[in-house]
């Protein structure tokens, strides 16, 4: 461990279960010295195990619906009186579509479904950042994060509206950075992760197909869950205080692959 969080005090949305990277960030941050305030929807709560992380990591939780105003500006007043101070750093790992936990086809959108997906997994980052900034609740030079994936930019028919969603998670981290970084001398990125087994993951039709695909596209292979927290851990710490308003890609290089020997393989048996 290098203590690059030493001092340093945050949030951290969306810890389900160990396999979330939002777990295995928090897990990071507590190595690396920082102290943080954990909280999920009372929903995913009653799912997940995040009290046994919050036992294993000596934080606090604090439910909050991150589509409720009040429950943000109550969560993020909570955090400092916790913690003692100002915020140095958060993590925005959430996201659902209940058009595909219903088997709903893109084409086919219920558009109730959608609206409610995109709130929880796109509009909650805007409502998040736009309590923190009101409340003056970043240190200067802090850091701002979420998770996102490259279906934002590219044709992955199965990930539905969540696509958009992601693409939308996308501008607002742009368009409200700018604003934290002028105003406040906070940055704001993006990480889009390889395909990752968590839990919202897997519900995705064909997940593990895609997975095994995307390791052969990518030269140094898919990007574990505890990677993205590594890669995290290394945006909330002063190693990258110059670093905003970018979707930063950590898989393998599977965003950079046209097509890789490895999926080219059985169409070359096939033509000897």
């Amino acid at each position: 461990m290098y203590n690059l969080l030493k001092g340093k005090r945050g949030i951290i949305f969306g810890a389900l279960d160990e396999h979330s990277i939002a777990w295995k960030t928090a897990e990071r941050v507590k190595e690396e010295g920082g102290e943080f305030v954990l909280t999920n929807a009372p929903i995913a709560m009653r799912m997940g195990q995040i009290k046994e992380l919050a036992e294993k990591t000596g934080a606090e939780i604090v439910p909050a619906d991150a589509t409720n105003m009040e429950d943000l500006e109550n969560l993020v007043t909570q955090a400092m009186e916790i913690l003692g101070g100002k915020l140095d750093f958060v993590l925005h790992s959430i996201g659902m579509s209940v058009n595909v936990r219903k088997g709903m086809h893109y084409t086919e959108s219920n558009y109730d479904w959608t609206h409610k997906g995109w709130d929880v997994s796109a509009l909650s980052f805007h409502k998040t950042m736009q309590v923190l900034y009101k409340k003056d609740a970043m240190n200067e030079w802090g850091s701002i994060v979420a998770l996102t994936y490259m279906a934002a930019q590219r044709v992955f028919p199965d990930y539905n509206d969540m696509a958009d969603n992601k693409a939308y998670l996308e501008s607002i981290a742009r368009s409200f950075g700018y604003f934290f970084g002028r105003d406040k001398k906070v940055r704001v990125n993006t990480i889009s992760q390889s395909p990752t087994p968590t839990t919202a993951g897997q519900g995705v039709k064909g997940f593990d197909g895609f997975i095994a695909y995307a390791d052969k596209m990518s030269p140094l292979g898919n990007a574990t869950a505890m990677d993205c927290a590594n890669y995290t851990i290394s945006l909330f710490s002063d190693l990258t205080k110059r670093v905003t308003l970018q979707n930063l890609f950590n898989d393998g290089g599977f965003s950079n692959m046209g097509v890789s020997d490895a999926v080219m393989e059985p169409f070359l048996k096939q033509e000897e």
